[in-house]
């Protein structure tokens, strides 16, 4: 509008100075212009409405222009929105996939790392939890780090958790990698230098900072404390960075994730021996995780995994019922004592909000109402179960070939028996690996992958609409099994994990990489060859082929973190 304005004076410059007369006054300069022929005065009228309309035009162009591409993004995006919600549902893979993929590379103006001695000092990160809310912490760590222009000291893992595991960081990542990898974007170091700790008058400092903080608070609170102490100690450091930050720090966030923290040689070796040998007795099959501390996952046909939790811990935590009466109220609420700050809840209000994880018993009818035939491979990745057998019993009749990591790699695993997170982190690579993850929570382990397989090529990942399924599981005796199964994949659209499911600005950064998602350009004339047409029309329950299918998370109401 300045431009247009700066026209407009222009062409009322010119009549005054053509026809203005100097310092005469205004009412003699208009008789003066209305004087001149009549020719003259049409020419100069044209002449400045010409001028006037070529700013207008010039000023709507350029915005026009510079926002093409944005226009031509999102027609192309709701094209391929429309299309994919008017067909049916495929439980093994979007045919949309292959449209979106990872993209988190640093861009060319994103400064180098600061070197160790020009830094503001060294921070020293704990993380808290089991290993999937560790993995956060030491992701959104490396991005403080580089907010503080600090040097990051190899952050530590908690060993004072529920599961008292004394896993080190080099006991469950690959720590050299960790430091050569982000070379070019942190500085970081395995400890503080002797030199530095010899010269300092006090211990490091010590705080604890607000959940979600942003980055500026940590310029404003943590910085000054950083640079007057040269080593700063931040603990319980787990969601303590906000979801929103610029997009290089976003990239910065899936580099850190997604390449830099590699599990070390020997725990990838086993869980690569699970993963083969499943596929080896069963192509395809899915997993499913049947824990209730970390989260579960069920591996199904064709490499499909079902991620479920049933553990104690997991159970309290949620303050929902299940069924089993007194006894069942006064043990799960023995272990919620455990967390000061849990509020009372309504066990049956909870479920009604679907807020309460799925039984196994539950989890089954889901996956059977979905389409996966009874003969279906199950590969149940889990801690202890709540109820033990009897609670398995109901999913082991749904589906007979019921298996776990112990029955396929005993042997390897007897050194890690005592280590819950390097179970856990066995879990973690055979959910990853599968074609299909289905999973019964909104818990870390959950988010976690669901971005992971998001961010890999958006293998697809199945979450439960927990508010109505629950409606759906409390009446399913009033209704028959087709009716049943007919509602169930009604429920399930939008929860399926397919690229149209994304919602910026919607749960977890770590559950919705968004930043670091990029959109090809989209033909729906070209998006199946006649083989996938064809595969996507076939029933579940018939396909025999491996399927190998990519797609992520599903949005969740609610945004809560379970114990890891």
């Amino acid at each position: 509008m300045k431009l247009v304005a700066q026209v407009w004076r222009s062409s009322v410059r010119l009549l005054t100075t053509n026809y203005g007369g100097g310092n005469k006054s205004g009412l003699w300069r208009w008789r003066s212009f209305s004087g001149q022929p009549k020719r003259t005065v049409m020419w100069t009228w044209v002449c400045g409405f010409m001028l006037f309309t070529l700013g207008v035009i010039s000023l709507f162009t350029g915005h026009v222009v510079s926002h093409l591409e944005w226009y031509s993004q999102q027609l192309s995006k709701k094209s391929l929105l429309d299309v994919s919600r008017r067909e049916p549902i495929n439980v093994w893979k979007s045919k949309y996939s292959k449209f979106f993929y990872g993209c988190s590379e640093r861009r060319r103006n994103f400064p180098p790392a600061v070197q160790e001695h020009s830094s503001n000092g060294y921070l020293l990160i704990a993380a808290s939890g089991g290993l999937n809310q560790q993995r956060t912490g030491i992701t959104d760590a490396v991005v403080v780090a580089r907010i503080l222009n600090a040097t990051l000291v190899v952050p530590e893992l908690d060993h004072h958790s529920y599961w008292k595991d004394d896993s080190d960081f080099n006991d469950l990542f690959d720590v050299n990698w960790f430091i050569s990898s982000l070379t070019k974007d942190v500085t970081i170091v395995k400890r503080v230098p002797d030199r530095v700790m010899r010269s300092m008058e006090k211990p490091p400092y010590t705080m604890r900072v607000p959940r979600k903080s942003t980055p500026e608070y940590y310029l404003d609170q943590v910085l000054p404390i950083l640079s007057r102490r040269h080593v700063l100690q931040l603990t319980k450091f787990d969601y303590r960075l906000a979801n929103d930050l610029d997009e290089d720090m976003q990239k910065l966030r899936c580099r850190v994730n997604y390449d830099s923290l590699r599990f070390t040689k020997r725990i990838q070796s086993v869980g690569m021996k699970v993963v083969k040998r499943m596929r080896k007795m069963a192509k395809p099959f899915p997993s499913c995780d049947l824990s209730m501390t970390s989260t579960s996952s069920c591996y199904v046909h064709n490499h499909t995994y079902v991620k479920y939790r049933f553990e104690p811990d997991m159970l309290a935590f949620s303050g929902c019922d299940f069924g089993g009466g007194g006894k069942e109220r006064a043990e799960l609420a023995k272990i919620r004592k455990r967390w000061d700050t849990l509020p009372d809840l309504d066990p049956l209000e909870e479920r009604k909000r679907g807020k309460c994880p799925l039984t196994p018993h539950e989890v089954g009818l889901m996956l059977r109402a979905l389409g996966f035939a009874n003969s279906t491979y199950i590969y149940v990745a889990s801690g202890e179960i709540y109820g033990g057998e009897k609670t398995l019993r109901p999913l082991r009749e749904l589906f007979p070939n019921f298996y776990t990591k112990e029955m396929f790699a005993s042997d390897e695993l007897k050194p890690l028996l005592p280590f819950s997170s390097r179970l856990a982190a066995i879990d973690y690579i055979v959910s990853d690996e599968s074609d299909v993850f289905i999973t019964n929570n909104n818990g870390n382990m959950a988010k976690i992958l669901a971005g992971r397989r998001r961010y890999m090529g958006h293998k697809r990942t199945i979450r439960p609409n927990a508010k109505k399924l629950s409606a759906l599981f409390m009446g399913r005796e009033k209704m028959e099994w087709h009716t049943f199964a007919k509602k169930v994949k009604s429920c399930q659209r939008g929860f399926m994990g397919d690229p149209d499911e994304f919602k910026p600005g919607r749960g977890e950064f770590h559950e919705y990489p968004q930043a670091c998602i990029c959109q090809r350009p989209f033909s729906y004339d070209k998006t199946l060859t006649d083989d996938e047409e064809e595969d996507t029309q076939e029933e579940v329950h018939n396909n025999t082929r491996p399927a190998h299918g990519h797609l992520s998370s599903a949005d969740i109401e609610h945004d809560e973190v379970f114990p890891d």
